[in-house]
């Protein structure tokens, strides 16, 4: 089938290649270059990248409402489009610019956590099942009737990243299949169930504040799910550290929320509302990603000191 494509982040990238390898891409939407890194030198979209590699035509229309994205889908004489994580909501016009319209590849299962970060707010409430569903897309946000699901077990101590990357072939696969079932005209969309929705709004750097005052599961959660971006901050002696890889225990007698009671080979001890939560790597701002050993070898952190919540800004 010729299809375009209309993707930004590393999470697309896997959908556009299984595209390649059997069906005919005619056009590649991505968004604008952006700066990145400490220098903010623009860089591409890694799906911009991917296409650019495979050799497919690209272009990274600054708005999907002015028209361009529009005429270009229609001018690549393509039957559908694919959306994976494009960034951007479309207009009708743009939902109707191919004969097919428009299907979205997205990670979670459908009506739970529609909107830009379903795989961290997964992870941040503490959910044990995710997937990636194949949506017919309407105006809505993530409101449009659903063609087919995976589902997928998250395991206890993994982080949103690491989710990311398990779930991105297992939609290009879910694709795959959803696209077959369309060319063969057996494709069945079932309407969502609106009154069970929940929403992942786009994360912000806040969302990385940690309180240890919540429950440990709570907190360990956060701290698995804002990772790798926002990240996961505290204040410890009154400097950013960010915490990564938490894990919630049991803690017997009581301590102030953020409180660190040991240092052990597993991680560092911090007390929460409830139980303790033992964050196995630490990273003080401008230094390298350490081991809670290391970083206590180097005096980063020692029983009594204490992890506070940062403030706003």
């Amino acid at each position: 089938m010729r299809v375009a494509f209309l993707g930004s982040p590393e999470f697309a990238v896997p959908c556009l290649r299984a595209l390649h390898a059997g069906h005919d891409v005619a056009l590649v939407v991505s968004q604008p270059d952006k700066p990145a890194g400490r220098g903010g030198q623009l860089t591409a979209p890694p799906v911009a990248l991917a296409a650019q590699a495979l050799g497919l035509p690209v272009i990274q229309p600054r708005s999907a409402r002015t028209g361009e994205l529009r005429d270009a889908l229609s001018g690549s004489r393509a039957e559908l489009a694919v959306v994976v994580a494009y960034g951007k909501i479309l207009p009708l016009a743009v939902l109707e610019a191919v004969p097919r319209g428009c299907i979205n590849v997205h990670g979670s299962l459908l009506p739970s956590y529609r909107g830009a970060a379903p795989v961290q707010w997964a992870v941040i409430r503490g959910e044990r099942e995710t997937g990636v569903s194949i949506m017919q897309l309407d105006e809505g946000m993530d409101t449009g009737p659903v063609l087919l699901e995976r589902r997928v077990a998250i395991g206890p101590d993994e982080t949103a990243g690491e989710l990311m990357a398990r779930l991105a072939p297992i939609g290009a696969q879910a694709l795959l299949e959803a696209i077959a079932a369309i060319a063969a005209g057996t494709a069945h969309a079932v309407a969502q169930d609106h009154a069970r929705a929940s929403h992942a709004p786009m994360l912000a750097k806040a969302d990385g504040a940690i309180d240890f005052a919540r429950p440990a599961a709570e907190v360990a959660a956060r701290i698995r799910g804002v990772d790798p971006w926002p990240g996961a901050q505290a204040l410890l002696r009154g400097q950013p550290v960010k915490l990564f890889r938490a894990v919630a225990v049991e803690q017997a007698g009581r301590a102030a929320p953020g409180t660190v009671l040991a240092i052990e080979p597993a991680g560092v001890r911090v007390a929460a509302a409830d139980g303790a939560v033992v964050i196995r790597e630490l990273q003080a701002a401008g230094r390298k990603r350490l081991t809670a050993a290391q970083f206590a070898a180097g005096r980063g952190i020692a029983a009594g000191d204490v992890l506070a919540r940062p403030g706003p800004g």
